[in-house]
């Protein structure tokens, strides 16, 4: 996760042929990586985001992936919204 450039989210992936040797099975996983981040993109600080999934994502359901992925972009927004008055980080 890198500050944008641009000053909004972008999405990079990275779904290699080690997470499955079929296209149609890392098309899936893209296809629900990119449909979750749209949906969330304007929650989302201006951050650039690399998702790389893993091999076990191909044989994870679509509904698990996608609370695996509102699970990260929740965490995303917290991790960049801004310290509350009178702690240390702001």
């Amino acid at each position: 996760m890198l500050p944008s450039a641009a000053g909004y989210p972008r999405l990079g992936l990275a779904v290699s042929r080690k997470v499955s040797k079929r296209a149609v099975a890392r098309n899936r996983i893209k296809r629900i990586i990119r449909e979750s981040f749209r949906v969330r993109r304007a929650a989302l600080p201006g951050v650039d985001v690399l998702v790389i999934a893993r091999p076990s994502a191909a044989a994870t359901d679509n509904p698990s992936l996608r609370a695996d992925l509102e699970v990260a972009w929740q965490k995303l927004a917290a991790l960049m919204a801004k310290p509350a008055p009178g702690t240390m980080g702001g």
